[in-house]
């Protein structure tokens, strides 16, 4: 049946996407907004004005953030009753998605010479984010909070609530 085959996908795959779209939205607020505010000197000067280090140290925060996010609202009627070990898988996943932010950044500014604040904004938050995204996604959806995971804490629907 063609509606049921809509309501499964939609239940396992859509849902999930939207709220980890809207998790990584507000995410990127906050890295893109750190970001700008290191490389402007709004925290003063020092090694954070760095184009790499104000990335790595706004991707940090935005990691954090994400993860609160994605258990407790995207993933949480299939996160880990062991938070630290998804915390830590979380981070691993997270982290290869700032490598490939990180490095199309250093591809761009060191490599290919495109050093003003706009380059480093397309090259980190637009081309990065989209392929670090992708990559992201998929590892925490199938890895980190996948179904019938051991160990995992699935919840019944009247815990878990809406779906939307």
């Amino acid at each position: 049946m063609l509606s049921d085959w809509v309501s499964r996908l939609w239940s396992t795959f859509i849902v999930y996407a939207l709220k980890f779209g809207v998790v990584g939205i507000i995410g990127l607020v906050i890295d893109v907004g750190l970001y700008n505010m290191l490389r402007l000197g709004v925290f003063g000067d020092g090694f954070w004005q760095g184009a790499i280090a104000a990335k790595v140290i706004s991707t940090s925060v935005a990691i954090v953030f994400n993860w609160v996010g994605n258990r407790y609202w995207t993933f949480r009627a299939h996160r880990s009753a062991n938070v630290l070990k998804e915390f830590f898988e979380f981070v691993v996943v997270s982290l290869g998605g700032m490598a490939i932010a990180v490095l199309c950044l250093w591809i761009s500014h060191y490599v290919m010479g495109y050093t003003s604040l706009l380059a480093d904004n397309i090259s980190t938050n637009v081309v990065g984010l989209v392929l670090g995204t992708a990559f992201r996604f998929m590892l925490y959806r199938y890895w980190v909070y996948r179904p019938g995971r051991v160990g995992a804490r699935v919840q019944s629907p009247a815990e878990v609530g809406d779906i939307v």
